[in-house]
């Protein structure tokens, strides 16, 4: 507890279990009184601890405190652990275990840990003797927070937890071959700028590093002195205003068109804090071949894994973007970014519109998210689940405000959204938490309602419900012939749930009654649960098929059943 309270932990969620006991009992002293240190948030599965951390790391920027117990309670946050290891989650999973003399005999709830564990955080470490606790919690969380941060897994065994020793403070702000925030090159540098300054269609891909490195201004001041166009990943979405001059609009599969066709025409790309993933990238045989490609990441590990660099910068944007600005010229390339105008043009006409502000038929999952985004006016922290809602949630709401978005990018975790929200309320106390949820997501995860409950979290829960795997339906639909296997899901009675767990509800059935409905559940004290009830066969567009080119990026669906 005193190791927890020199890293300045104040929020730990966890489960408590046979393994982890010893530490619940010093914990149940550290949260009332006079040595009250902790708030604890008693979580109803280990899945939702580890995702309600996330969501607390996401909006805060500091570390998530996760405890647990063995075996099946420490394999329960997994999913979790590896969501935040693919994206860059700060988070501290610290998880019981039998005592070190009857390790390796299948004790009861024993889980090989460590081995599990390694391939999906950055550091796993059993710590089996009273003496090396302060050291391996101060450790974990520098590197949980430092360099391209993470998840970091405590392995605690029993005998450790009860032994005694006396408390010595340990501060680990040094790990040998570890180099945190590497210096940028100034012959990189020099070449970056050369590149920025004689190109004529530059384009920037804006990514969650810079929300990571809190390198939001240094951005807009490098982006404006050069006049660079800036498109965003689905993570880096409040890296940059929306409504910002340059902000040409998401990038991805289910992107908006003018940044995803455009980054094909573009002669100079920079990419900061980004990876170059394959839902950006599509087809690699045909992405970027036209442009010179830079490079700006604090992991050199990302550097030429995907896309081949002409110029690779690896360090803090937040360092090396005031370098660069200082290199680049004033420039104006008023004729590049006004050539942007005619795909956003058509991408408004043939899809916005229709998604946002249909004229008849049943509720669109665009219309909800918009109704919400203009009653928010674009300050809200927007949650989402995966799936449709996740994509229709992402493409259709306003951010304002850094670490504005919370969603599951690279594992793309279902069940996600709930607890991520959760643990969101407990980070930000003036903005709203709005959680876009799909049917099936929250099925996985319906019983954290119960942490709701308790600790009366103020989420604004949208659900978007279409009966359907809506995702999948939507490949089924294109892909499969319409065959839809067993996507189609029987829902329960959402209203008699809410009552049981003391939640406000609402259903929404008509367009005309949904701009109050969001009123009432914006104006509402705590949690408040918004039902609307979906067209079933309700699409995301534009997208580029599975395989297929950015350069095939589609505006309405095409059924390709061959």
């Amino acid at each position: 507890m005193e190791s927890l309270k020199a890293q300045g932990v104040q929020t730990i969620f966890g489960y408590p279990g046979g393994s982890i006991m010893p530490v619940y009992d010093a914990l149940y002293d550290y949260t009332r009184g006079e040595k009250k240190a902790f708030d604890h948030i008693l979580v109803r599965h280990e899945q939702g601890a580890i995702h309600a951390a996330q969501g607390f790391a996401r909006v805060s920027g500091a570390v998530g405190t996760v405890i647990v117990t063995s075996g099946p309670g420490v394999a329960n946050t997994l999913t979790g652990v590896a969501d935040a290891m693919i994206d860059s989650t700060p988070v501290v999973v610290i998880a019981g275990q039998v005592g070190v003399g009857v390790l390796g005999s299948d004790a009861f709830q024993e889980l090989d840990l460590i081995t599990v564990a390694q391939p999906i955080c950055k550091w796993v470490y059993q710590i089996r003797r009273p003496e090396d606790i302060p050291w391996a919690v101060s450790k974990a969380y520098y590197l949980a927070k430092s360099g391209r941060p993470g998840p970091v897994v405590l392995d605690f065994p029993k005998n450790a937890q009860v032994s005694k020793c006396d408390y010595m403070p340990s501060t680990v702000n040094f790990v040998r071959s570890y180099i945190a925030s590497p210096l940028p090159k100034d012959d990189a540098m020099r070449e970056a700028a050369a590149l920025l300054n004689s190109a004529q269609k530059p384009l920037a891909l804006v990514g969650q590093g810079v929300e990571l490195g809190g390198a939001q201004e240094e951005l807009k001041t490098f982006l404006e002195k050069a006049d660079i166009p800036a498109g965003r990943t689905m993570l880096g979405l409040s890296a940059l205003p929306s409504n910002h001059p340059l902000n040409v609009g998401m990038l991805g599969m289910h992107g908006n068109l003018a940044p995803n066709l455009k980054q094909q025409e573009a002669d100079v790309v920079i990419a900061i804090g980004m990876r170059f993933s394959d839902r950006v990238t599509g087809n690699l045989n045909t992405y970027l071949k036209q442009a010179k490609v830079i490079h700006l990441d604090i992991d050199n590990a990302e550097i030429d894994k995907n896309v081949k660099t002409d110029v690779a910068i690896v360090a803090d944007c937040k360092e090396a973007l005031p370098m660069l600005t200082a290199l680049v010229h004033k420039a104006d390339h008023k004729a590049w970014r006004d050539s942007f105008a005619p795909l956003n043009e058509r991408e408004q006409s043939r899809v916005i519109e229709k998604a946002i502000h249909p004229q008849s038929g049943p509720l669109l999952m665009g219309e909800v998210v918009n109704a919400v985004a203009e009653a928010t006016q674009g300050m809200g922290v927007t949650v989402t689940d995966v799936g449709q809602n996740q994509l229709f949630a992402t493409r259709y709401s306003r951010y304002h405000t850094p670490r504005s978005i919370i969603t599951s990018g690279g594992l793309g975790t279902m069940g996600y959204g709930l607890p991520a929200a959760i643990g969101a309320t407990f980070a930000e106390k003036e903005r709203p938490v709005c959680v876009f949820l799909g049917d099936g997501g929250l099925q996985m995860v319906i019983q954290e309602l119960g942490t709701i409950m308790e600790y009366h979290c103020p989420v604004k829960i949208v659900l978007m419900n279409n009966n359907f795997l809506g995702n999948v339906r939507q490949w089924q639909n294109m892909f499969f012939q319409k065959r839809y296997a067993f996507t189609h899901m029987l829902n329960p009675d959402y209203a008699q749930i809410c009552a049981g767990y003391g939640i406000a509800y609402e259903r929404v059935t008509d367009r005309n009654d949904l701009p109050a409905a969001v009123e009432r559940m914006l104006a509402a004290k705590g949690a408040y649960f918004l039902e609307t009830v979906i067209m079933e066969e309700d699409d995301v567009m534009p997208m580029t098929p599975p395989g297929a080119s950015v350069n095939d990026m589609m505006l309405e669906k095409e059924a390709n059943n061959g």
